[in-house]
């Protein structure tokens, strides 16, 4: 397949070819993609998308790489990567992002501007677009409480708004989970509150972070959705699974939700952990635990 139309669109600096996956990863786990672009405008992403879908190439797009498990054989055809997408602007109550701009860094710009909202995404990696697709969450917030707007691209490069009860938002759900079509910039709607209430609230939730999650190894966060009436960390406790490893992949001795990789963990060893716990689980209390990473690659 000839992908020289790439260099048409993108700077060559934009292009990496054969590029390990485990580099973009929070994983640190992946094999290689036969190309990974970096575009920095929702333009050059449209234009993409349409020369891919007229040649009939595979096109797989992702963020910041925080809740992805790369198989071991990499990825075929073309990964777009929204990470150099980076404008943010504040208008009055309301924030609008691109997709690659980080959930972190959106947190801090609303805290200065005195917007709450935002204070439960303070310590969350990876990119606000990808927040948005998952509706990430934690310490009672998600994305679905202050998005109102997003602007997508579907498979045919033509961009499309949507608004509010569109989104089809629910519990780690978005509606582009089932239409496929790529996030591009987003649309916050936020309260205004002193600026000094936001910092002590972002504050306090990074220090409860630090206490409870292992921020030092390599991980995707939470690595299963939680079951209605139960919560996952606890039960691999009581099962005795903290430190349980497979490879290198282990679940965590500080937070047994997170599975982590202590070296040179393979995508392998990760699925075999999962598929592990998965069985444990359900023997012990009939509950099935399904991931909330995305798992994607070549089998």
């Amino acid at each position: 397949m000839d992908f020289n139309f790439l260099y048409d669109i993108l700077d060559a600096r934009q292009i990496k070819e054969s590029e390990p996956m485990s580099r973009h990863t929070t994983f640190g786990i992946g094999g290689p993609a036969d190309y990974f672009l970096l575009p920095a405008s929702k333009e050059e992403l449209c234009a993409v998308v349409r020369e891919t879908e007229a040649r009939g190439v595979p096109l797989t797009v992702m963020g910041g790489g925080a809740n992805l498990l790369v198989r071991d054989k990499g990825i075929r055809g073309v990964v777009v990567c929204t990470s150099r997408m980076q404008n943010i602007a504040v208008s009055g109550n309301k924030i609008c992002a691109e997709a690659g701009v980080s959930t972190v860094r959106t947190a801090r710009e609303a805290c200065k501007a005195g917007l709450s909202g935002m204070e439960f995404a303070g310590g969350i990696p990876g990119t606000l677009g990808g927040a948005a697709y998952m509706n990430a969450g934690a310490y009672g917030g998600e994305m679905s409480q202050i998005v109102s707007e997003i602007t997508s691209c579907d498979m045919k490069g033509h961009l499309h708004h949507y608004y509010g009860h569109e989104l089809e938002y629910s519990y780690r759900h978005s509606l582009f989970m089932s239409n496929h079509e790529i996030i591009v910039d987003i649309t916050l709607d936020m309260t205004p509150a002193p600026k000094d209430v936001i910092k002590e609230k972002m504050d306090e939730y990074n220090s409860r972070r630090k206490a409870k999650q292992p921020l030092q190894d390599r991980s995707a966060g939470s690595t299963f959705k939680r079951p209605t009436g139960h919560f996952v960390g606890q039960m691999l406790e009581n099962l005795g699974l903290k430190g349980f490893a497979v490879g290198d992949a282990q679940v965590s001795t500080k937070h047994a939700g997170f599975l982590v990789n202590k070296g040179n963990a393979s995508c392998n060893d990760m699925l075999n952990l999962i598929s592990e716990i998965q069985t444990r689980v359900k023997a012990e209390f009939d509950v099935d635990i399904e991931p909330e990473v995305r798992i994607i690659g070549e089998e």
